[in-house]
């Protein structure tokens, strides 16, 4: 991971995103898709590029808490957490305030609103260059393969967007952990960098979200996170048409997310991996099982939603 560009760079990315225009940049989970949060049109633009249903809520991303605490009310859960997991891949959901300068279309029309601090460099320069808070939901066509890295974003938006700041492969390749504090049981929408049980730690048991009501937050789609080509899920060997994506000490796997069997770095290597076998030579990819410890969780939320069909 490249962990500065140059002034000029950060400059000229803040002064398109002020202009209403959309720049992809790098987290520590996913690239993102930013533009200037404040503004109908290039909310609008966000949902237009990625062809996204403008029923699913956007993120928020600011340099710090402070910032946050100006769009959202800040309970002693929030703050907690924020002091625990920010800058970091937590996003927390949270009622807007009254006076809230963000987009209703950010938020998809909801009272509540998705807010992180990205734990990347390049990020915070320029969240802090803009000046202004930035929705920035992952930098892909909706639907697809999260970007971890800036050639995964022009693979898919070139020509939609107006720049892309390139700082290499993102360190955990997984989207941020979404937490709806809306309520008085905190409800875990959708598994991510921060683990359930780091969650469950501070703040006891974790609710699970209705599936049947409206999305609160990104990411809670049905069929999600796919490559073009089929998933097949919990498979020890490929069909003959199958590549297959391993886990742990396997010789016969196509690509291995981790032969050491770390969820860590098959984190990291999720979406670069399913990007890499979505060839025309295969007719589906087999995942051997990934055990639901730590980022686990997260690796089979995301696969799970790659092999549903809607």
């Amino acid at each position: 991971m490249t962990d500065r560009l140059a002034p000029h760079q950060i400059a000229r990315a803040a002064a398109l995103l002020r202009a209403g225009e959309l720049v992809a940049f790098p987290t520590e989970t996913v690239y993102g898709l930013g533009g200037d949060a404040t503004n109908d049109r290039a909310v609008a633009a966000i949902f237009a590029a990625k062809d996204r249903p403008h029923v699913n809520p956007l993120i928020v991303h600011l340099p710090g808490a402070a910032e946050a605490r100006g769009l959202v009310v800040f309970d002693a859960r929030a703050e907690q957490l924020a002091a625990r997991f920010w800058p970091g891949p937590l996003t927390l959901v949270l009622p807007r305030r009254a006076d809230c300068p963000v987009s209703l279309l950010a938020g998809a029309g909801l009272d509540s609103l998705g807010v992180r601090v990205p734990a990347h460099p390049v990020a915070l320069e320029l969240l802090r260059a803009v000046g202004r808070p930035i929705a920035a939901p992952s930098a892909n066509r909706s639907g697809r393969l999260s970007p971890t890295d800036a050639t995964h974003v022009l693979a898919e938006l070139d020509g939609r967007i107006a720049a892309v700041l390139d700082a290499g492969p993102c360190a955990i390749g997984i989207e941020s952990t979404v937490l709806d504090l809306t309520g008085t049981q905190p409800c875990l929408l959708r598994p991510g960098g921060v683990t359930a049980a780091e969650l469950t730690a501070l703040l006891g048991p974790l609710a699970l979200p209705d599936h049947d009501a409206a999305p609160r937050g990104p990411g809670m789609l049905a069929s999600h996170y796919a490559p073009t080509l089929p998933v097949r899920l919990d498979a020890v060997s490929a069909r003959p048409d199958e590549a297959l994506l391993g886990f742990g000490p396997d010789a016969g796997a196509t690509l291995n997310l981790s032969p050491a069997g770390d969820p860590v770095e098959a984190a990291a290597h999720l979406f670069a991996y399913l990007r890499a076998l979505d060839r025309p030579e295969f007719a589906g990819i087999a995942v051997m099982p990934i055990p639901e410890l730590g980022l686990g969780a997260a690796i089979n939320d995301r696969l799970r939603r790659a092999a549903a069909r809607v």
